[in-house]
């Protein structure tokens, strides 16, 4: 029997919203910017938290998708941080301000991955994890709930919440994915660059001018040409060829024992609709532990930047508390 989720409003805000939220998350430090060593590379994260952080909540990773960076969640994370939460934003290896890989058709794969995330909270001292994923960030997410690759890691998660990412993507999508991602476009100026990413991006929903230029600031380099180009390497690209099946991943979902939230871009024509429907009849699915909600407005994927977004990841977390307290 299908199952209908229940659909996420999520409308433009209005200036005066905007303004609101602002205002109540004005008190919010700026995220450090930290490096650490994970796997024997220099990993790059931000690093947010209130003055008033509460030490009794899990810390939360949001991790980004494949071809951004931990910036992308800085909205979130600031939301995050006003509630009393820890967030820890990764650039993943390749990505961002943390080393590229020195070997990318060994390393740029889930399983490697998870070893980064597993060094990352053991450095950090982190023993009660929430996840927060888009995309890729939520394959991750996945292979560490499950605790099949690292089993350290999965023990210490609460909660998931999987950005428009499942244990099975549609190939098509992915093929389109593949063909931006591995020839990443290079320009002459940052307009042209933020053009770009305005169009590529589009599905993420509303974006406000402000954020579409914090976005291209915080995910671009220049080349020795003095063009600009997105942030990531190349070759990470690489995953699908050397690792063709990586995101097919059902025996880590089956195995994850934690409340899991699936925000499924309305959309999205990488998770499908029927693929969410098979997630409700296995796994967490079938334990009763998976909410999935239907962002309107979205495609791949919901830029989790508005107040029905925040508070749909916040009761995710809230589940994720009160299942390990029962």
């Amino acid at each position: 029997m299908s199952h209908a989720a229940p659909r996420l409003e999520c409308a433009i805000p209005s200036a005066a919203e905007q303004t609101a939220w602002a205002a109540q998350l004005a008190h919010v430090p700026a995220p450090a910017s930290r490096y650490v060593q994970c796997a024997g590379y220099e990993i790059h994260y931000m690093d947010w938290s209130a003055a008033a952080v509460d030490a009794a909540l899990p810390t939360v990773i949001a991790w980004h998708g494949l071809a951004r960076t931990g910036r992308d969640m800085d909205p979130l994370a600031r939301y995050l941080a006003a509630q009393g939460y820890r967030v820890i934003c990764p650039d993943t290896l390749g990505r961002g301000l943390s080393e590229w890989s020195r070997a990318p058709g060994d390393e740029y794969q889930l399983r490697f991955y998870a070893r980064l995330a597993r060094e990352l909270a053991d450095a950090l001292g982190l023993e009660q994890i929430h996840w927060i994923g888009t995309s890729m960030g939520g394959a991750i997410g996945m292979v560490c709930a499950s605790g099949l690759f690292e089993p350290t890691l999965g023990s210490r998660i609460r909660s998931l919440v999987l950005n428009d990412n499942a244990p099975e993507l549609a190939a098509p999508a992915l093929e389109r994915i593949k063909g931006y991602a591995g020839q990443p476009p290079v320009f002459a100026t940052m307009a042209e660059l933020e053009a770009f990413f305005r169009s590529a991006y589009a599905p993420y929903g509303w974006l406000p001018d402000a954020q579409w230029r914090a976005l291209t600031e915080t995910s671009m380099r220049r080349l020795p040409d003095g063009r600009v180009t997105p942030h990531y390497d190349p070759r990470m690209i690489e995953q699908f060829t050397g690792h063709e099946n990586d995101y097919l991943i059902w025996p880590h979902y089956d195995a994850i024992q934690v409340p899991v939230l699936l925000l499924r871009g309305e959309a999205s024509d990488l998770v499908l609709a029927s693929t969410a429907q098979q997630m409700l009849q296995r796994g967490p699915g079938a334990r009763g532990q998976l909410q999935w909600l239907e962002v309107a407005g979205c495609g791949h994927a919901p830029a989790l930047n508005v107040l029905k977004q925040w508070q749909a990841v916040k009761g995710a977390l809230r589940a994720g508390e009160a299942a390990r307290g029962a």
